[in-house]
């Protein structure tokens, strides 16, 4: 296997391990920086829905109840208990162990794609997005909420020292831009919102039909 596939493993098992804290660090960053932008993203969904990197399914209690939901996730900790998650709240999703950067579905087989705060830490985003596309159906919509590259000079300087622990330890971006690979994609831009300094994007955008 090429050095890439360690280092996903590397930071596959890095996630297993803080799985049980990821939901209350989450709900500082929800609180201070991301605000109402969950439910933002999930009052968009419809239909056949995949979420890439579903976590520990934060989101699940947000979408819609009659979409058709699937979870994607590459960490085996944090996916269990986002089925533990989706059965306290009698949500019906299948949740499934898979790589963002290479999932197993056919070409156009989900009506939505969302992800959230995930790009930043997989290791290929580009070949994310691109997949993310592919399993787009023509007419479909990708949704999307990250923390990006700031508009502003002293916090990107500031995420660029942070990245010096951050992008070692567990593979986590803070100035990436997933704006860029969509519309390279040629998807159109329909929503989208930067705030908090340009720290935080979120996009809504639909495949040509």
């Amino acid at each position: 296997m090429p050095a890439a596939s360690d280092t996903d493993e590397r930071l596959r098992r890095y996630w297993d391990r803080h799985a049980r804290s990821y939901d209350r660090q989450m709900s500082f960053f929800d609180r201070t920086l991301f605000g109402e932008s969950r439910r933002w993203i999930c009052s968009r969904a419809g239909g056949r829905v995949l979420e890439v990197a579903v976590g520990t399914g934060l989101n699940l209690p947000l979408y819609p109840a009659d979409v058709e939901l699937t979870g994607l996730e590459w960490s085996p900790a944090m996916l269990d208990i986002a089925r533990r998650r989706a059965d306290g709240l009698g949500r019906t999703a299948t949740l499934r162990e898979g790589d963002a950067q290479e999932m197993r579905f056919d070409d156009a087989s989900f009506d939505t794609v969302v992800a959230t705060l995930s790009l930043c830490a997989i290791p290929d985003e580009k070949r994310a997005v691109a997949e993310m596309v592919r399993v787009l159906r023509p007419g479909g919509r990708l949704l999307l909420l990250d923390h990006v590259i700031a508009s502003a000079w002293p916090a990107r300087a500031l995420q660029r020292l942070l990245e010096l622990v951050t992008v070692p330890l567990g593979g986590e971006h803070f100035r990436r831009r997933p704006l860029r690979h969509v519309e390279a994609a040629g998807l159109q831009i329909e929503e989208r919102d930067r705030f908090k300094l340009g720290i935080v994007e979120r996009i809504a955008a639909r495949k040509p039909v």
